[in-house]
């Protein structure tokens, strides 16, 4: 049975991708829903990057004249038990999307795709990033538990993922918005 193509699997990567951007949309309506401004622009903003990240793959795959398919999207979570609920999912979500990452960066390298493997290099680097940011603000909520409220102004304080754009990021499909 012939390796699956990485095409194919950028393709489902695609579709994790926008996942990510769907459920990240879920975590910030509830945190708007629950008054808290700051910790639901930070998942809205995640929501873009994912969508971004999407985009780049696609426009991969145009350059590189394979098919891309866009997926289905289905219903996301919009209601946690509490304030950590989201940050932890979301963290357990960059975890398994570092584990997806990583997976396709060694297909490409097994396939002898030098390209691909060059054009995953940075999502690597991102994910170690996307990590440490879900870590710290873990830690946040988790010390601020009883304390919403200190969250928000450790990320008004902070500016956690309002970083700026990444140039060495690969150009996105539609340019990044």
């Amino acid at each position: 049975m012939a390796e699956k193509s990485f095409a194919a699997a950028l393709n489902e990567q695609i579709a994790n991708e926008f996942g990510a951007q769907q459920q990240y949309i879920g975590a910030a309506v509830y945190y708007e829903s629950e008054t808290l401004p700051r910790l639901a622009a930070f998942f809205y903003r995640q929501a873009v990057e994912e969508r971004n990240h999407a985009m780049m793959m696609v426009q991969y795959l145009l350059d590189a004249s394979e098919e891309v398919r866009i997926p289905d999207i289905e219903s996301k979570q919009t209601r946690f038990d509490d304030v950590l609920a989201p940050v932890r999912m979301s963290l357990d979500q960059e975890k398994r999307v570092t584990e997806e990452i990583n997976a396709l960066f060694k297909l490409a390298r097994d396939n002898g795709e030098f390209q691909a493997e060059q054009f995953m290099q940075w999502f690597v680097k991102e994910q170690v990033e996307e990590v440490a940011t879900m870590t710290d603000l873990l830690t946040v909520v988790e010390r601020s538990a009883d304390n919403a409220l200190l969250v928000e102004e450790y990320l008004a304080r902070e500016g956690l993922g309002e970083e700026g754009a990444d140039p060495s990021a690969p150009p996105a499909a539609g340019g990044a918005l």
